[in-house]
């Protein structure tokens, strides 16, 4: 079944947002923990021929994992409204983005606390809040998005 005709069933979005919060849980697993992203940052530096310093890099390396952070769970919440929204009409439903952010925001809980049992891997709580705040850009995408075309169906037409 073709991912845009699954998207169309209520439940296949939810399929999607749990096949979403299984990789970020995948993602939490040993193998990508700080030093497959520290190789993975450096195989790409070099094959671009770019060269920092080892203050340069880290700064970088921490910057790369923390955009990751925000971006999986902007992505998340973002597939949570869907999902609780059940239509194509994207419209803003304060209640609902409210729930969105609140549902990411604890898996990411529940996320940090698996990471606790994950050798190489160590739980901080300032990535819940990353974490979190990826969550509410997403739903601020949302509520952008949603103002747009509004504004978009009010101005009259301009031939």
């Amino acid at each position: 079944m073709p991912a845009a005709a699954l998207e169309r069933r209520p439940w296949g979005r939810w399929l999607i947002t749990a096949a979403w919060a299984a990789l970020i849980f995948f993602l939490s697993t040993a193998g990508f923990g700080s030093s497959f992203t520290e190789q993975l940052l450096r195989l790409m530096l070099a094959t671009a021929h770019i060269q920092l310093s080892p203050a340069g890099f880290a700064i970088l390396h921490f910057l790369v994992r923390k955009s990751a952070h925000l971006t999986e769970y902007g992505i998340f919440s973002l597939l949570i409204y869907a999902s609780l929204m059940g239509t194509d009409d994207y419209t803003w439903h304060a209640r609902t983005a409210s729930w969105s952010v609140a549902i990411a925001g604890l898996y990411s809980l529940t996320d940090e606390f698996h990471q606790r049992f994950v050798p190489g891997r160590t739980p901080a709580l300032h990535d819940c809040a990353i974490d979190t705040a990826g969550a509410l850009v997403g739903i601020a995408g949302v509520y952008g998005w949603a103002r747009l075309r509004r504004a978009r169906s009010r101005s009259p037409a301009i031939s």
